[in-house]
């Protein structure tokens, strides 16, 4: 497989060179290890205990330090995931950033509920049954993120493909007392930020508040979001502790839609003249977040976490011929229990820990006409009501597992997970008396082992069982059932929610990490077997919806390095930092398209950086993104074009980190490409209007001031 390792020759002059000749075929596990940073106090202190942490889990993963990635623009998630490891995270032009791990999600676009990964807000869920909501993953609220790939989000109840992605927001502990910071660029970019954070005797509070107007690059995708974020936490004996946190967010935008490669090639800031028409758009109007966590430290070797959330997140979908209204609310709960002790005589850690998340009654469906529609010959006004539906469930997932010490050095890790979950679809209006109501059961095994060399590197393996469940509205969205043809409002839509089974995958993964001569260095690769993949099928003669798809492949490698190529007490420090990732998805002979690629990813990504920084805080950077072509649909009948862009920034950040500035440009020659892809079943070798295209030649500068 080592051709597999090998990315495309243009990707040379950018030092890739540097990565092949690593004795590991490295990858950097976290930028924020670049010794050209220097991060200090309470916050580098997290930051380095979540890598701590990290370490000691027998398979791949991330923690971004976001002190480094806000030396930058930091307009949204994928700003944040930027030169992460296995992780692909593209914008299209708006805050709905498609973000896939290990092929994760692959048959969606962006927007919309993202799938595939278990999202938490400080350990906390945010998944729900229906998938992710993204305008609460505000990136310049968070201290730090952290992303379990694959089975390895285990311990935080992620049992998805994707694996568990935690944003953790900033405290009184890492935070200034007070801190400005104000970004302005291209395309009418403005986000102001104010925060405050402190601690003061046994209670410490973090608050921010953030406003964001962009035009956007295309026609018709201008937006806007703002929002307040706090927490306060009390420490309210030696061995009890609690925080109570609030994310109120509200957004909205245009959507420009989707183009061809032609269209992008010719300009990419035009906008689909469907979308255009209608006025497409998109609104969430108010979503809230309350949680609490609380923990208690029961004896010197136990500990017990307790969560519950509130979550409300209302959606006005206007981005079709109808107008969807969606107002969900969920609750949540976790808890867990950890405790060091013997076992067989070795030393163990045990984790026992549940998490819930239930869609309340409340949640429901509204579909009116957003446009004039033409029932077979009847013409219903804008704002008629076509259908009413409700899609709610609940997941539940016990796990429990062991660290277990075999030997210096050498760790077994084992566990074993149950998931529970329901499922409740019916079409209200016009009633059908068609309810599905269903309940299922499924369980999630791990076996993993970790062994740690005298020079510091660590070498692991892994095998897990991954299991996600259907989303409840695409139980109404996949079905085949529709109502009659007729002159009535609902004629041809679909009326009977269709049953759909878990999406399971079997994964082998070997990998390692360590610090050496050419620098820090990761290296993951991964072996998924997935059954009843959710993808985008046939359901039955040219009707085409999620449904589970026969047998499919997910494998690939993860590789990358951040490396110090030249040092000087004086004169500063040159280095380089870079991510590769490797990715196969394709069927097990599917009856229609054998051993095709699954369409929606690049099978090479590659992002690099070169930076030099002097001690007094002055930094320069270079910078380059390479994907190679993404097949379009399922018949891989053409394919969206490769590109590669190059970027550089230029800043200061003063050794006391109380001012910063900087100015960033963004793709230098202006290419054209598509940054997303959301695939189709078979376009018979013909261009079809599905990519969203990425943000051209740009310039964005900021200016932050801390008071410490």
């Amino acid at each position: 497989m080592s051709n597999l390792l090998t990315p495309p020759a243009r990707l040379a002059p950018l030092c890739l060179a540097c990565l092949l000749g690593s004795p590991a075929c490295a990858l950097a596990q976290d930028v924020a290890e670049l010794d050209a940073v220097t991060v200090t106090g309470e916050s580098f202190d997290a930051v380095a205990r979540a890598r701590d942490a990290l370490s000691e889990v027998p398979g791949g993963t991330n923690v971004v330090d976001m002190q480094q990635v806000e030396q930058g623009r930091v307009a949204g998630v994928a700003d944040a995931l930027a030169y992460q490891p296995g992780v692909y995270a593209q914008s299209p032009g708006n805050e709905g950033v498609k973000i896939s791990i290990r092929g994760s999600g692959i048959n969606r676009g962006p927007g919309a509920h993202a799938s595939g990964n278990h999202i938490l807000l400080d350990g906390l869920p945010l998944t729900g049954s229906g998938g992710t909501p993204y305008e609460l993953l505000e990136p310049l609220w968070l201290n730090r993120v952290e992303v379990l790939r694959g089975a390895n989000g285990f311990d935080r109840g992620a049992l998805a493909l994707g694996g568990a992605v935690d944003y953790i927001t900033r405290s009184g502990f890492d935070a200034p007392r007070l801190q400005l910071r104000l970004e302005a660029g291209s395309d009418g970019y403005l986000k102001r930020h104010l925060a405050s954070g402190q601690v003061i005797g046994d209670l410490d509070y973090y608050v921010g508040i953030t406003d964001l107007h962009y035009d956007g690059q295309q026609d018709h995708a201008a937006g806007s979001g703002k929002g307040v974020v706090a927490n306060v936490g009390l420490q309210l004996t030696p061995d009890l502790e609690t925080r109570f946190y609030l994310r109120y967010r509200e957004t909205e935008h245009q959507t420009p839609g989707r183009l061809t490669q032609s269209q992008i090639d010719d300009d990419p800031t035009q906008a689909n003249a469907g979308n255009i028409a209608r006025d497409a758009k998109r609104e969430q109007p108010g979503s809230t977040w309350l949680a609490n966590k609380t923990t208690l430290r029961l004896d010197d070797v136990s500990t017990l976490e307790m969560g519950l959330v509130y979550h409300h997140y209302p959606m006005d979908l206007m981005e079709s011929p109808y107008r969807i209204r969606v107002d969900y609310s969920d609750i949540s709960a976790t808890l867990n229990y950890k405790r060091e002790h013997q076992l067989f005589g070795l030393n163990a850690n045990t984790t026992v820990g549940w998490r819930t998340t239930t869609n309340l009654p409340s949640s429901d469906a509204k579909e009116t006409a957003y446009q004039p529609l033409n029932a077979n010959g009847t013409v219903y006004p804008v704002g008629t009501l076509m259908r009413e539906y409700t899609h709610q469930g609940s997941d539940n997932v016990l796990h429990v597992s062991n660290e277990l010490e075999l030997a210096p050095r050498l760790w077994l890790t084992s566990g074993l997970a149950l998931i529970y979950t329901q499922r409740e679809v019916e079409v209200t209006w016009p009633d059908t008396n068609e309810k599905l109501n269903e309940d299922t059961w499924d369980y999630a095994p791990r076996l993993g082992l970790r062994y740690q060399l005298e020079s510091g590197t660590e070498v692991y393996g892994n095998l897990s069982r991954s299991v996600e469940p259907p989303h409840p509205w695409s139980m109404i969205w996949g079905s085949p059932t529709r109502f009659p043809v007729s002159n009535q409002p609902w004629s041809n839509r679909q009326s009977t929610p269709v049953s759909l089974d878990n999406q399971t995958a079997t994964t082998f993964e070997l990998g390692a990490r360590g610090d050496s001569a050419v620098g820090l260095w990761d290296l993951a690769w991964y072996y998924s077997r997935v059954n009843h993949e959710l993808l985008t099928i046939e359901i039955e003669p040219n009707i085409f919806a999620e449904s589970n798809a026969s047998a499919t492949v997910h494998q690939g490698i993860e590789a990358g390095l951040t490396s110090t190529l030249w040092q000087g007490e004086e004169l500063g420090t040159v280095a380089l930092r870079q991510a590769y990732t490797f990715s196969d998805f394709h069927y097990r002979d599917d009856d229609a398209f054998g051993s095709n690629a699954l369409p929606g990813l690049p099978r090479h990504y590659y992002q690099g950086e070169l930076r030099y920084q002097h001690p007094v805080g002055v930094y320069v950077g270079l910078n380059t993104q390479y994907a190679s072509k993404v097949p379009v649909d399922y018949a891989n009948s053409w394919n969206a074009d490769s590109y590669t862009t190059f970027g550089a920034i230029v800043g200061y950040d003063a050794p006391k980190q109380d001012w910063q500035a900087w100015l960033e440009l963004r793709n230098l020659t202006d290419e054209h490409y598509a940054a997303t892809v959301t695939p189709g079943y078979n376009d018979n070798g013909s261009e079809a209007a599905r990519l969203t295209p990425g943000e051209g030649f740009g310039v964005y500068t900021g200016l932050s001031w801390s008071w410490l």
